[in-house]
């Protein structure tokens, strides 16, 4: 009984625990390929994001501090929430005003830093790599290894290596690009929770609308 007890105290401790904002290892930066998220969710849901005349292709899901295994997420903090302004701003690289806030709810917070430096740090990773400009030419959609997508990543960023992208797919299309910068936005090697790429040899990738 004792020992069921102090199970269930030790549990509640652990779930109410909550990361410390500021304190992590490096930044996951992820890049959806806007295409392929209408496909199997976008045009569902009618997002903005989905819209031809948005000429969206790689959009900046998020960037997420991470823990050499784990991550941070909902952190407590200070500063005021970002104004729809602010969130509004961010559509161009982010697809909607509804992701940049949601991405700052659950990762930004845990930053250390207020919405404005966090907006602005998330557009500099953007800038800093190289969106694959083959992957825009596509007329058709194509189904190929998500290992390419991989490569093409690598060839168009040249200092680039292997263990700091990481390619998820889902539903059968590819998903994301992953890339594993420091806290000074250099690449370095991705932890072993989040370098798990996919293994597809036949992913779906829808071409630019």
């Amino acid at each position: 009984m004792w020992r069921m007890v102090l199970g269930l105290l030790t549990w509640a401790g652990m779930a109410s625990a909550q990361d410390t904002a500021g304190e992590f290892d490096y930044y996951v930066l992820s890049l959806s390929w806007s295409a392929n998220w209408c496909a199997y969710e976008g045009d569902d849901r009618d997002s903005p994001q989905c819209d031809p005349a948005r000429d969206h292709g790689w959009v900046l899901h998020g960037l997420w501090p991470q823990y050499e295994r784990g991550y941070p997420a909902d952190c407590r903090t200070s500063f005021r929430p970002p104004s729809r302004g602010q969130t509004g701003d961010m559509a161009d690289i982010m697809g909607t005003s509804g992701l940049a806030w949601h991405q700052w709810n659950k990762h930004g917070v845990c930053t250390g830093l207020d919405s404005e430096d966090y907006y602005a740090l998330s557009r500099v990773a953007y800038d800093k790599v190289t969106r694959p400009e083959v992957l825009r030419k596509l007329t058709d959609p194509v189904t190929l290894p998500a290992s390419l997508i991989e490569e093409a990543f690598i060839q168009s960023n040249p200092t680039l290596e292997p263990d700091q992208i990481t390619i998820t797919c889902r539903q059968g299309y590819i998903q994301e690009a992953r890339i594993c910068l420091t806290r000074d936005l250099e690449f370095r090697d991705c932890g072993a929770d989040v370098i798990r790429d996919c293994t597809m040899q036949s992913a779906q990738f829808e071409p630019m609308r």
